[in-house]
């Protein structure tokens, strides 16, 4: 059957070869994804892939299967993307009257994107070949994805390609048309510098568990209600607060209690819309109005969490909730 469709297409039947591209797409979109860091860029690297397998399949000779020829091109043209595109800068804080505190650190991935878990339903369970060292949540975790935003292109690909995807060092040289030595080098590199950059902490409760409901439902209640100490007992002693693309990143219950007084200044309230993020929970954060009965879309925040507690709070602007479906206001 697939020999058939791959016959048709390369004849020029477009129906054929969109049969032949669609049961790839979501996990090929997902590896555009970890290579690029944003659902944005990767939804255009996707775009740029079908448009070079349909013009290159002619030249495709199945020495390889249709997967791992995908995935040649998907990666060529996310590596591509890395070298063309300055990316994003990061944002100054948004209010120039507000004088945030003093930050732990200025993030270095101010182009991070949360990618939406509806999305990631829809990858096939089978994907991983057997030489993948992460699990599947794990290799989609916002963690995970920034670490991997910290390594250099070809060792980011060869990683993703070997410990996430699974496949061999001789699959990995062949998609990257390097060598197997140079393959087996940049993933030794890659691994060395991930064992450094991932913290270890606590596994989070299974998705849609009984503990994750309790703790999502505590952080819920505690930031409508805009008390600050209940959203901080939350919190593990050495958590992160992070807010990509603004550089500014809090760590330690005392920061977060700094900077989460000033989020509610001036008695801000909040309402939390719940969703899902790169395997996580998360929110779409609006804000009330003090003069129409409305609330503004002010962002959307994910939760990192380790044991039954969180260890991050991420937070993006409210440019990326249309991906997950929500709206840019709400009736208050």
């Amino acid at each position: 059957m697939a020999t058939d469709l791959i016959d048709r297409a390369q004849a020029g039947d477009e129906q054929a070869f969109r049969e032949l591209v669609e049961p790839y797409q979501h996990e090929l979109e997902v590896h555009c994804y970890r290579i690029l860091g944003s659902a944005q860029d990767a939804q255009d690297a996707m775009q740029e892939t079908l448009l070079a397998a349909w013009r290159g399949l002619g030249g495709f000779e199945q020495r390889s299967s249709l997967r791992t020829w995908l995935y040649r091109i998907a990666t060529t043209r996310s590596l591509n993307a890395l070298r063309s595109a300055s990316r994003r800068p990061p944002m100054d804080w948004p209010s120039p009257d507000v004088d945030p505190p003093e930050p732990t650190r200025l993030g270095e991935v101010s182009w991070l994107e949360p990618y939406p878990d509806v999305l990631l339903a829809e990858l096939p369970d089978d994907a991983p070949g057997p030489h993948a060292r992460y699990e599947a949540r794990e290799a989609i975790s916002l963690a995970f994805v920034t670490a991997l935003q910290l390594l250099p292109p070809r060792q980011r690909a060869a990683l993703i390609l070997r410990d996430v995807l699974g496949f061999s060092t001789a699959e990995a040289a062949q998609i990257l048309q390097v060598s197997e030595q140079s393959v087996a080098s940049a993933v030794k590199r890659a691994r060395a510098t991930l064992a450094r950059e991932l913290p270890i902490e606590q596994k989070p409760p299974p998705p849609h568990s009984a503990a994750e409901q309790r703790l999502v439902a505590r952080l819920t209640q505690a930031f409508e209600a805009a008390d600050v100490d209940a959203i901080v007992a939350l919190l593990t002693e050495d958590a992160w607060l992070r807010m990509p693309p603004v550089p500014l990143e809090y760590q330690g219950r005392e920061l977060a209690t700094r900077f989460l007084t000033l989020a509610f200044r001036n008695r801000r309230r909040f309402r939390l819309v719940a969703t899902r993020a790169n395997g996580q929970p998360a929110f779409g954060l609006y804000v009330y109005d003090r003069h129409a009965p409305v609330l503004h879309a002010n962002g959307l925040i994910v939760l990192t969490l380790a044991g039954d507690q969180i260890s991050t709070i991420t937070r993006f602007e409210a440019s990326v909730l249309s991906r997950f479906g929500l709206p840019r206001s709400l009736p208050g």
